[in-house]
Protein backbone atom coordinates (compact mmCIF):
# COMPACT_ATOMS: atom_id res chain seq x y z
CA UNK A 1 0.00 0.00 0.00
CA UNK A 2 2.68 2.43 1.07
CA UNK A 3 4.94 1.08 -1.83
CA UNK A 4 6.77 4.21 -4.02
CA UNK A 5 7.09 2.17 -7.27
CA UNK A 6 3.33 1.69 -6.91
CA UNK A 7 2.49 4.65 -6.48
CA UNK A 8 5.08 5.74 -9.31
CA UNK A 9 2.93 3.46 -11.58
CA UNK A 10 -0.46 4.65 -10.30
CA UNK A 11 0.46 8.18 -11.53
CA UNK A 12 2.12 7.35 -14.18
CA UNK A 13 -1.19 5.51 -15.77
CA UNK A 14 -3.28 8.19 -14.65
CA UNK A 15 -1.31 10.81 -16.74
CA UNK A 16 -1.42 8.26 -19.90
CA UNK A 17 -4.95 7.71 -19.16
CA UNK A 18 -6.65 11.03 -18.44
CA UNK A 19 -10.10 10.72 -20.18
CA UNK A 20 -10.35 7.44 -18.30
CA UNK A 21 -9.26 8.70 -14.93
CA UNK A 22 -11.70 11.57 -15.43
CA UNK A 23 -14.87 9.59 -16.84
CA UNK A 24 -14.31 7.86 -13.19
CA UNK A 25 -13.70 10.56 -11.24
CA UNK A 26 -16.20 12.15 -12.44
CA UNK A 27 -19.13 9.57 -11.90
CA UNK A 28 -17.84 9.46 -8.08
CA UNK A 29 -18.01 13.25 -7.46
CA UNK A 30 -21.16 13.43 -9.48
CA UNK A 31 -22.89 10.58 -7.31
CA UNK A 32 -21.62 12.55 -4.30
CA UNK A 33 -22.38 16.02 -4.99
CA UNK A 34 -26.07 15.25 -6.08
CA UNK A 35 -26.51 12.89 -2.49
CA UNK A 36 -25.11 15.99 -0.40
CA UNK A 37 -27.34 18.40 -2.60
CA UNK A 38 -30.40 16.30 -2.45
CA UNK A 39 -30.21 15.43 1.37
CA UNK A 40 -29.03 18.62 2.53
CA UNK A 41 -32.08 19.56 0.88
CA UNK A 42 -34.70 17.00 2.50
CA UNK A 43 -33.19 18.32 5.58
CA UNK A 44 -34.38 22.13 4.84
CA UNK A 45 -37.58 21.61 3.97
CA UNK A 46 -37.66 20.03 7.92
CA UNK A 47 -36.12 22.96 9.07
CA UNK A 48 -38.76 25.22 7.57
CA UNK A 49 -41.40 22.76 9.28
CA UNK A 50 -39.67 23.12 12.36
CA UNK A 51 -39.59 26.99 12.27
CA UNK A 52 -43.36 27.13 11.37
CA UNK A 53 -44.56 24.93 14.01
CA UNK A 54 -42.00 25.00 16.79
CA UNK A 55 -41.74 28.56 17.35
CA UNK A 56 -45.23 28.63 19.88
CA UNK A 57 -45.48 25.80 22.20
CA UNK A 58 -46.78 22.70 20.11
CA UNK A 59 -48.93 21.13 23.45
CA UNK A 60 -51.70 23.69 22.46
CA UNK A 61 -55.32 24.29 21.54
CA UNK A 62 -56.50 27.18 19.90
CA UNK A 63 -60.68 27.31 20.26
CA UNK A 64 -63.02 29.93 18.29
CA UNK A 65 -66.80 30.41 18.18
CA UNK A 66 -68.44 29.78 15.59
CA UNK A 67 -71.47 30.32 13.57
CA UNK A 68 -73.67 27.79 13.68
CA UNK A 69 -74.91 25.51 10.49
CA UNK A 70 -78.11 23.39 11.85
CA UNK A 71 -80.67 24.47 14.32
CA UNK A 72 -80.76 22.53 17.77
CA UNK A 73 -82.44 22.70 20.53
CA UNK A 74 -84.92 25.13 19.74
CA UNK A 75 -82.08 27.67 17.99
CA UNK A 76 -82.22 28.05 14.32
CA UNK A 77 -78.94 28.00 12.35
CA UNK A 78 -76.57 30.92 12.08
CA UNK A 79 -77.05 31.50 15.56
CA UNK A 80 -73.05 33.76 16.56
CA UNK A 81 -71.44 31.06 19.45
CA UNK A 82 -69.69 33.53 22.07
CA UNK A 83 -67.02 31.97 24.65
CA UNK A 84 -67.57 34.24 28.29
CA UNK A 85 -65.22 34.20 31.04
CA UNK A 86 -67.16 31.64 32.60
CA UNK A 87 -65.93 29.37 30.03
CA UNK A 88 -62.37 29.76 31.50
CA UNK A 89 -63.58 29.04 34.98
CA UNK A 90 -65.28 26.42 33.72
CA UNK A 91 -62.49 24.52 31.58
CA UNK A 92 -60.15 25.09 34.15
CA UNK A 93 -62.77 23.09 36.79
CA UNK A 94 -63.89 20.51 34.86
CA UNK A 95 -60.19 19.27 32.83
CA UNK A 96 -57.92 20.17 35.24
CA UNK A 97 -56.40 16.72 34.44
CA UNK A 98 -55.47 17.45 31.29
CA UNK A 99 -55.05 21.06 31.61
CA UNK A 100 -51.63 23.07 31.71
CA UNK A 101 -52.13 26.80 31.11
CA UNK A 102 -55.23 28.55 29.80
CA UNK A 103 -55.95 32.32 28.55
CA UNK A 104 -58.49 33.99 26.78
CA UNK A 105 -57.14 36.04 23.54
CA UNK A 106 -58.79 39.29 21.78
CA UNK A 107 -56.62 40.76 18.96
CA UNK A 108 -57.59 44.25 17.89
CA UNK A 109 -55.84 46.91 14.94
CA UNK A 110 -55.07 49.89 16.52
CA UNK A 111 -53.17 52.88 15.98
CA UNK A 112 -50.15 53.73 18.76
CA UNK A 113 -48.82 57.01 19.08
CA UNK A 114 -45.54 58.31 21.14
CA UNK A 115 -44.99 62.06 20.90
CA UNK A 116 -44.16 62.59 16.39
CA UNK A 117 -44.19 58.91 15.24
CA UNK A 118 -47.07 56.84 15.06
CA UNK A 119 -47.77 53.34 13.40
CA UNK A 120 -50.96 50.94 13.42
CA UNK A 121 -50.04 47.01 15.01
CA UNK A 122 -52.49 44.13 16.30
CA UNK A 123 -53.10 44.44 19.98
CA UNK A 124 -54.05 41.15 21.55
CA UNK A 125 -55.35 41.05 25.14
CA UNK A 126 -54.33 38.18 26.77
CA UNK A 127 -53.84 36.80 30.36
CA UNK A 128 -50.01 36.01 31.96
CA UNK A 129 -50.05 32.15 30.57
CA UNK A 130 -49.65 33.15 27.01
CA UNK A 131 -46.11 34.34 27.18
CA UNK A 132 -44.94 30.83 27.61
CA UNK A 133 -47.20 29.57 24.83
CA UNK A 134 -46.13 32.20 22.43
CA UNK A 135 -42.89 31.85 23.65
CA UNK A 136 -41.84 36.00 24.17
CA UNK A 137 -38.49 36.50 25.65
CA UNK A 138 -38.53 39.05 27.56
CA UNK A 139 -35.78 42.00 27.17
CA UNK A 140 -36.77 44.73 29.17
CA UNK A 141 -38.99 44.82 32.54
CA UNK A 142 -41.96 41.97 33.12
CA UNK A 143 -45.01 40.30 31.56
CA UNK A 144 -48.10 40.73 32.18
CA UNK A 145 -49.28 39.54 35.68
CA UNK A 146 -51.99 38.58 37.78
CA UNK A 147 -52.23 42.05 39.36
CA UNK A 148 -52.75 43.30 36.12
CA UNK A 149 -55.85 41.12 35.56
CA UNK A 150 -57.32 41.60 38.36
CA UNK A 151 -56.72 45.13 38.72
CA UNK A 152 -57.48 45.62 34.84
CA UNK A 153 -54.33 47.78 34.74
CA UNK A 154 -53.44 49.84 31.69
CA UNK A 155 -50.36 48.59 31.21
CA UNK A 156 -48.89 47.02 27.98
CA UNK A 157 -46.13 44.89 26.66
CA UNK A 158 -44.54 45.49 23.33
CA UNK A 159 -42.54 43.65 20.66
CA UNK A 160 -39.14 44.94 20.08
CA UNK A 161 -39.62 46.32 16.72
CA UNK A 162 -42.64 48.51 18.09
CA UNK A 163 -39.80 49.94 20.83
CA UNK A 164 -37.99 50.94 17.66
CA UNK A 165 -40.70 52.05 15.39
CA UNK A 166 -42.42 54.22 17.55
CA UNK A 167 -39.23 55.33 20.03
CA UNK A 168 -35.78 55.04 17.97
CA UNK A 169 -33.26 52.72 19.27
CA UNK A 170 -31.35 55.22 21.65
CA UNK A 171 -34.73 55.60 23.74
CA UNK A 172 -36.16 52.67 25.71
CA UNK A 173 -39.69 52.72 26.19
CA UNK A 174 -39.62 50.86 29.63
CA UNK A 175 -41.36 53.04 32.04
CA UNK A 176 -42.99 55.26 29.04
CA UNK A 177 -46.48 56.16 28.30
CA UNK A 178 -47.92 55.02 24.71
CA UNK A 179 -50.93 56.37 23.22
CA UNK A 180 -52.93 53.33 21.83
CA UNK A 181 -56.74 53.40 20.17
CA UNK A 182 -56.80 57.05 21.82
CA UNK A 183 -55.87 55.17 25.67
CA UNK A 184 -52.72 56.18 27.34
CA UNK A 185 -51.06 52.90 29.12
CA UNK A 186 -47.53 52.31 30.49
CA UNK A 187 -45.03 50.29 28.84
CA UNK A 188 -44.06 47.11 31.13
CA UNK A 189 -42.19 45.09 29.48
CA UNK A 190 -40.40 44.71 25.93
CA UNK A 191 -40.02 41.08 24.72
CA UNK A 192 -38.94 39.41 21.52
CA UNK A 193 -39.90 36.91 19.45
CA UNK A 194 -37.84 33.89 17.32
CA UNK A 195 -40.58 33.98 15.12
CA UNK A 196 -39.80 36.96 12.75
CA UNK A 197 -40.32 40.47 12.65
CA UNK A 198 -44.10 39.96 13.15
CA UNK A 199 -44.26 38.61 16.42
CA UNK A 200 -41.85 41.36 17.19
CA UNK A 201 -44.98 43.95 15.92
CA UNK A 202 -47.51 42.93 18.81
CA UNK A 203 -48.44 44.53 21.88
CA UNK A 204 -50.15 42.81 24.86
CA UNK A 205 -52.60 44.34 27.20
CA UNK A 206 -54.20 42.47 29.94
CA UNK A 207 -57.96 40.77 28.59
CA UNK A 208 -59.92 42.55 31.47
CA UNK A 209 -58.71 45.72 30.78
CA UNK A 210 -59.78 45.19 27.23
CA UNK A 211 -63.44 43.83 28.44
CA UNK A 212 -63.43 47.16 30.56
CA UNK A 213 -62.81 49.13 27.33
CA UNK A 214 -65.26 47.36 25.49
CA UNK A 215 -68.47 48.87 27.68
CA UNK A 216 -67.65 46.36 30.75
CA UNK A 217 -68.51 43.12 28.68
CA UNK A 218 -67.12 39.62 29.28
CA UNK A 219 -66.73 38.59 25.82
CA UNK A 220 -63.74 36.69 24.44
CA UNK A 221 -62.90 36.39 21.05
CA UNK A 222 -60.87 32.84 21.66
CA UNK A 223 -59.25 30.68 24.10
CA UNK A 224 -55.73 29.40 24.04
CA UNK A 225 -54.91 26.61 26.37
CA UNK A 226 -52.29 24.01 26.41
CA UNK A 227 -52.45 20.70 28.08
CA UNK A 228 -49.62 18.51 30.50
CA UNK A 229 -47.34 16.60 28.24
CA UNK A 230 -47.37 13.75 30.29
CA UNK A 231 -50.14 12.91 29.22
CA UNK A 232 -49.08 12.21 25.66
CA UNK A 233 -50.18 12.30 22.41
CA UNK A 234 -52.84 9.39 22.92
CA UNK A 235 -53.98 12.10 26.06
CA UNK A 236 -54.31 14.79 23.97
CA UNK A 237 -56.84 13.38 21.49
CA UNK A 238 -58.47 12.46 24.19
CA UNK A 239 -58.57 15.72 25.70
CA UNK A 240 -59.45 17.02 22.25
CA UNK A 241 -62.60 15.24 21.80
CA UNK A 242 -64.32 15.49 25.49
CA UNK A 243 -63.06 19.41 25.44
CA UNK A 244 -65.22 19.92 21.82
CA UNK A 245 -68.10 17.71 23.24
CA UNK A 246 -68.12 19.42 26.43
CA UNK A 247 -68.13 23.30 24.99
CA UNK A 248 -70.83 22.13 22.14
CA UNK A 249 -73.17 20.80 25.03
CA UNK A 250 -72.21 23.84 27.02
CA UNK A 251 -73.49 26.15 23.65
CA UNK A 252 -76.31 24.31 22.72
CA UNK A 253 -74.27 23.67 19.50
CA UNK A 254 -75.57 20.54 17.47
CA UNK A 255 -72.78 17.39 17.13
CA UNK A 256 -72.80 17.18 13.87
CA UNK A 257 -72.33 20.75 13.35
CA UNK A 258 -68.59 21.21 11.99
CA UNK A 259 -69.08 25.51 12.18
CA UNK A 260 -70.53 26.59 15.64
CA UNK A 261 -67.00 25.75 17.36
CA UNK A 262 -63.51 25.08 15.80
CA UNK A 263 -60.91 23.53 17.81
CA UNK A 264 -57.42 23.20 16.52
CA UNK A 265 -55.06 21.11 17.90
CA UNK A 266 -51.31 21.93 17.09
CA UNK A 267 -50.10 18.67 18.82
CA UNK A 268 -51.94 17.00 15.39
CA UNK A 269 -51.40 19.61 13.09
CA UNK A 270 -47.56 19.06 13.79
CA UNK A 271 -47.45 15.25 13.72
CA UNK A 272 -49.34 15.25 10.34
CA UNK A 273 -46.77 17.83 8.95
CA UNK A 274 -43.41 16.18 10.76
CA UNK A 275 -44.55 12.96 9.17
CA UNK A 276 -45.05 14.49 5.67
CA UNK A 277 -41.99 16.39 6.17
CA UNK A 278 -40.49 12.72 6.96
CA UNK A 279 -42.18 11.47 3.97
CA UNK A 280 -40.45 13.85 1.78
CA UNK A 281 -36.97 13.29 3.10
CA UNK A 282 -37.41 9.98 2.66
CA UNK A 283 -38.15 10.06 -0.97
CA UNK A 284 -35.34 12.60 -1.53
CA UNK A 285 -32.77 9.93 0.37
CA UNK A 286 -34.01 7.50 -1.83
CA UNK A 287 -33.23 9.38 -4.99
CA UNK A 288 -29.98 10.35 -3.27
CA UNK A 289 -29.30 6.44 -2.77
CA UNK A 290 -30.00 5.74 -6.63
CA UNK A 291 -27.73 8.65 -7.80
CA UNK A 292 -25.30 6.74 -5.44
CA UNK A 293 -26.29 3.21 -7.01
CA UNK A 294 -26.20 4.76 -10.74
CA UNK A 295 -22.45 5.98 -10.11
CA UNK A 296 -22.06 2.13 -8.67
CA UNK A 297 -22.79 1.30 -12.10
CA UNK A 298 -21.01 3.72 -13.80
CA UNK A 299 -17.85 3.04 -11.76
CA UNK A 300 -17.93 -1.09 -12.46
CA UNK A 301 -18.23 -0.38 -15.98
CA UNK A 302 -15.72 2.03 -16.49
CA UNK A 303 -13.69 -0.83 -14.35
CA UNK A 304 -14.19 -3.37 -16.49
CA UNK A 305 -12.96 -1.40 -19.47
CA UNK A 306 -9.97 -0.43 -17.55
CA UNK A 307 -8.71 -4.11 -17.06
CA UNK A 308 -9.64 -5.05 -19.98
CA UNK A 309 -7.59 -2.27 -22.05
CA UNK A 310 -4.86 -3.66 -19.42
CA UNK A 311 -4.78 -7.07 -19.77
CA UNK A 312 -1.84 -7.06 -21.59
CA UNK A 313 -0.01 -5.29 -19.61
CA UNK A 314 -1.12 -7.00 -16.70
CA UNK A 315 0.15 -9.99 -18.74
CA UNK A 316 3.57 -8.54 -19.09
CA UNK A 317 3.41 -8.21 -14.86
CA UNK A 318 3.06 -11.54 -14.69
CA UNK A 319 5.45 -13.05 -16.92
CA UNK A 320 7.87 -10.90 -15.27
CA UNK A 321 6.96 -12.62 -12.02
CA UNK A 322 4.46 -10.66 -10.40
CA UNK A 323 1.85 -12.65 -8.64
CA UNK A 324 -1.85 -12.72 -8.97
CA UNK A 325 -2.50 -10.37 -5.16
CA UNK A 326 0.24 -8.17 -6.71
CA UNK A 327 -1.84 -7.20 -10.16
CA UNK A 328 -5.24 -7.33 -8.45
CA UNK A 329 -4.14 -5.04 -5.06
CA UNK A 330 -2.43 -2.63 -7.99
CA UNK A 331 -5.73 -2.49 -9.62
CA UNK A 332 -7.79 -1.91 -6.38
CA UNK A 333 -4.94 0.47 -5.26
CA UNK A 334 -5.41 3.10 -8.32
CA UNK A 335 -9.28 2.55 -8.27
CA UNK A 336 -9.22 3.28 -4.34
CA UNK A 337 -7.34 6.16 -4.62
CA UNK A 338 -9.27 7.56 -7.50
CA UNK A 339 -12.96 7.50 -6.14
CA UNK A 340 -11.51 8.79 -2.68
CA UNK A 341 -10.06 12.32 -4.22
CA UNK A 342 -13.18 12.73 -6.49
CA UNK A 343 -15.44 11.40 -3.77
CA UNK A 344 -13.91 14.18 -1.70
CA UNK A 345 -14.57 16.64 -4.00
CA UNK A 346 -17.81 16.11 -4.89
CA UNK A 347 -18.36 16.23 -1.34
CA UNK A 348 -16.84 19.56 -0.89
CA UNK A 349 -18.55 20.81 -3.75
CA UNK A 350 -21.96 19.75 -2.37
CA UNK A 351 -21.48 21.24 1.00
CA UNK A 352 -20.24 24.47 -1.15
CA UNK A 353 -23.73 24.41 -2.96
CA UNK A 354 -26.21 24.26 0.32
CA UNK A 355 -23.67 26.83 1.74
CA UNK A 356 -24.68 29.24 -0.95
CA UNK A 357 -28.51 27.95 -1.17
CA UNK A 358 -28.54 29.38 2.74
CA UNK A 359 -31.96 31.00 3.15
CA UNK A 360 -31.88 32.45 -0.88
CA UNK A 361 -34.82 28.90 -1.91
CA UNK A 362 -36.87 29.79 1.57
CA UNK A 363 -39.80 32.06 0.34
CA UNK A 364 -40.42 29.90 -3.20
CA UNK A 365 -39.38 26.46 -1.75
CA UNK A 366 -39.95 26.24 1.74
CA UNK A 367 -35.82 25.56 2.31
CA UNK A 368 -34.65 26.88 5.13
CA UNK A 369 -30.69 26.48 5.66
CA UNK A 370 -29.97 23.25 3.78
CA UNK A 371 -27.35 21.52 5.60
CA UNK A 372 -26.21 17.30 5.51
CA UNK A 373 -24.41 16.32 8.55
CA UNK A 374 -20.90 15.32 7.95
CA UNK A 375 -21.17 11.85 8.84
CA UNK A 376 -23.82 11.12 6.62
CA UNK A 377 -21.44 12.21 3.53
CA UNK A 378 -18.50 10.63 4.43
CA UNK A 379 -21.02 7.48 5.04
CA UNK A 380 -21.97 8.00 1.72
CA UNK A 381 -18.27 8.17 0.15
CA UNK A 382 -17.15 5.32 1.96
CA UNK A 383 -19.86 2.96 0.60
CA UNK A 384 -19.27 4.72 -3.05
CA UNK A 385 -15.66 3.90 -2.63
CA UNK A 386 -16.31 0.42 -0.99
CA UNK A 387 -18.55 -0.63 -4.40
CA UNK A 388 -15.99 0.91 -6.57
CA UNK A 389 -13.44 -1.41 -4.79
CA UNK A 390 -15.80 -4.78 -5.35
CA UNK A 391 -15.84 -3.10 -9.04
CA UNK A 392 -12.67 -3.00 -10.08
CA UNK A 393 -11.93 -6.53 -7.72
CA UNK A 394 -13.78 -8.23 -9.66
CA UNK A 395 -12.32 -8.27 -13.32
CA UNK A 396 -9.25 -7.31 -11.63
CA UNK A 397 -9.34 -11.15 -10.02
CA UNK A 398 -10.65 -12.46 -13.61
CA UNK A 399 -7.81 -10.65 -15.28
CA UNK A 400 -5.20 -12.41 -12.36
CA UNK A 401 -6.25 -15.44 -13.04
CA UNK A 402 -5.76 -15.17 -16.94
CA UNK A 403 -2.47 -17.13 -18.26
CA UNK A 404 0.31 -14.51 -19.22
CA UNK A 405 0.58 -16.01 -22.50
CA UNK A 406 -2.76 -15.22 -23.04
CA UNK A 407 -2.93 -12.19 -21.75
CA UNK A 408 -0.13 -11.25 -24.61
CA UNK A 409 -1.90 -12.27 -27.61
CA UNK A 410 -5.01 -10.32 -26.13
CA UNK A 411 -6.03 -7.61 -28.64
Amino acid sequence: MFSRDRWQEIFQTIRKNKLRTFLSGFTVALGILIFTVLFGMGNGLKNTFNEFFMDDATNTFYLYPGRTSVPYKGFKKGRQVEFRNDDLEDIKKDFALYLDKITPRTSKSELARYKGESNTYNVRAVAPAYQEMEKNILMKGRYINEKDIAERAKNIVIGRLVEIDLFGKSESALGKYLNVGGVMYRIVGVFQDDGGDNEERYIYMPYTTRQLLDKGTDKIDQIVLTYKTNIGYAGAMAFDTSLYKYLKDKHKVAPEDQNGIYLSNTADIVRRNMMFANVLQIVVVFVGIGTLIAGVIGISNIMVFVVKERTKELGIRKALGATPASVIGLVLQESIFITTIAGYIGLVLGMGILSLMGNNFKEDYFITNPEVGLDVVITATVILIFFGVVAGYIPAKRAARVKPIVALRDE
